[in-house]
């Protein structure tokens, strides 16, 4: 009997180890950290250096579209000596390694989960400068990816779910329940948040396919299209007043996808005709040819007075979860 108990514990110690619940697997935190915050782990000396600038000349870089220079990432440095414990559990982290082959090399959830890790090395500071900047715009999206998905993730535990707008429009769209639906009318949306100095806004409305075409004059046609619905959906404060697009700041515009869709991100200023209000949008006109239209959407804030990356950020993760049905 005692032979048979035996044998049995260890069938069952195999096959738990092939299950992997015992295996050398590693079991991983929770990562912690503000949004937009970046762990640079990174000797002083570098970090003092050429290659501590051209760090920051890259991830804190002035995010495109705001009207006060605010860096992609706040970074925090970290020496290398230092770097363990709680000190590895950010969830976004670039790490510097200096002499060895110059590469960039992106790893998942080494530390704790969700995170993602940057790794750029190289023999001499130079080589590391070169990957830093050949590799920038790949380095920057996977970081933003990584924190789109955290403000995503943070939205879901409170969602705006008395709408109809996915019977209306045919998408869905995740947004936090702190949110209004100020005007609807015509398949035209708009949804706002009070917030301490202002408000945050997304509109959203349908234009026939092939409204806005790519050539030229996209940016024109898109500032004479957003205008055109200021005029009719947002008024300013004052009769006669509006939103339209600030002409002293040259748009910002990209190609891009949204729900496997194409699309064209425009990032700019608007202001309020005859009236002093301005502040940053980011418009995205997505096309569904399937449904022979172009759907588009636009986040805008206004907050004078304090930063709007974050604000700013959040109705980007919110229009980036949108779902054609």
């Amino acid at each position: 009997m005692r032979k048979i108990l035996t044998a049995f514990v260890a069938i069952t110690v195999i096959f738990s180890c092939q299950d992997g619940k015992n295996s050398n697997q590693k079991i991983l935190s929770k990562s912690s950290g503000n949004i937009n915050n970046l762990s640079v782990v990174i000797d002083n000396d570098l970090w003092e250096g050429s290659v501590g600038e051209a760090v920051r000349d890259v991830f804190a870089a002035p995010v495109h579209g705001l009207n006060q220079d605010e860096p992609l990432f706040k970074l925090s440095q970290i020496p290398p000596s230092v770097f363990s414990g709680f000190a590895t559990k950010n969830r976004i982290v670039l790490k510097i390694e200096k002499g060895n082959e110059a590469q960039v090399k992106i790893a998942k959830d080494a530390f704790a989960k969700p995170q993602k890790l940057v790794i750029v090395s190289g023999n001499s500071n130079q080589e590391i400068i070169d990957q830093i900047q050949e590799n920038a715009d790949r380095m920057i999206m996977s970081l933003k990816n990584e924190e789109i998905k955290e403000r995503q993730r943070r939205t879901k535990l409170s969602l705006h779910k008395n709408n109809n707008i996915k019977e209306n429009l045919g998408i869905s769209i995740e947004f936090p329940s702190a949110y209004r639906i100020a005007k609807e009318t015509d398949n035209f949306y708009w949804i706002r948040k009070d917030i301490t100095t202002g408000t945050t806004n997304i509109m959203l409305y349908e234009l026939p396919y092939g409204t806005i075409k790519e050539n030229d004059s996209l940016v024109n046609q898109i500032i004479k299209m957003r205008d055109s619905i200021g005029q009719i959906h947002i008024p300013g404060p004052t009769d006669g007043s509006f939103m339209v697009t600030e002409m002293a700041y040259s748009p910002f515009l990209t190609k891009t996808t949204i729900d496997d869709k194409t699309a064209y991100e425009t990032k700019g200023l608007w202001d309020v005709k005859n009236a002093f209000m301005s502040g940053p949008f980011v418009n995205y006109v997505i096309n569904d040819e399937a449904n022979n239209r172009q759907l588009v959407v636009e986040g805008f804030a206004f907050a004078p007075s304090v930063e709007k990356r974050d604000y700013m950020f959040e109705l980007e993760s919110i229009i980036k979860s949108i779902k054609f049905e």
